[in-house]
């Protein structure tokens, strides 16, 4: 398992987006991987989720910090 912030984040999202934010600049794909961390320690909901499957979690957080994005 990768302990590199974007790394991680790339692998939670489904293969469409991390083909889509893989091809982003470096700097913009550090900036989602900041945003989903910060998504992954303050939402209450994914911790509950995250006891159960830890993928899902991360995965949840990744679909809502690509939701935000606007475009």
């Amino acid at each position: 398992m990768s302990t590199d912030p974007v790394g991680r984040f790339l692998t939670a999202l489904d293969p469409d987006h991390r083909e889509a934010v893989g091809a982003r600049p470096r700097e913009e794909q550090e900036r989602l991987a900041a945003a989903w961390e910060r998504e992954l320690e303050t939402d209450t909901e994914l911790d509950s989720l995250d006891e159960l499957s830890p993928r899902a979690a991360e995965a949840e957080a990744a679909r809502r910090v690509l939701g935000r994005e606007p475009g």
